[in-house]
């Protein structure tokens, strides 16, 4: 099974240069990661693209857009 790391995922959310929704970002996930992949952190492990957003939003990862939608910064990510 393929397991990918938080960090990866909020990579892609830094180089889009977009605001999502937490729906959105689910979406975007899979799309770029694929439907059957899983992700890590430093403290989780075989998430869901689903559990990953709902883990990373408990840790704070994510920042308000102005649009109403969410990013990251690239200062919320562990440096592991």
């Amino acid at each position: 099974m393929n397991s990918i790391h938080g960090h990866e995922v909020l990579t892609m959310m830094l180089k889009s240069r977009k605001s999502f929704t937490r729906e959105s970002l689910v979406k975007e996930i899979i799309a770029t990661f694929g439907a059957d992949t899983r992700f890590h952190t430093c403290s989780a492990e075989n998430l869901t693209a689903q559990e990953l957003v709902e883990f990373l939003d408990s840790k704070g990862k994510f920042v308000p857009h102005e649009d109403g939608g969410i990013n990251t910064s690239a200062d919320l990510m562990c440096k592991n």
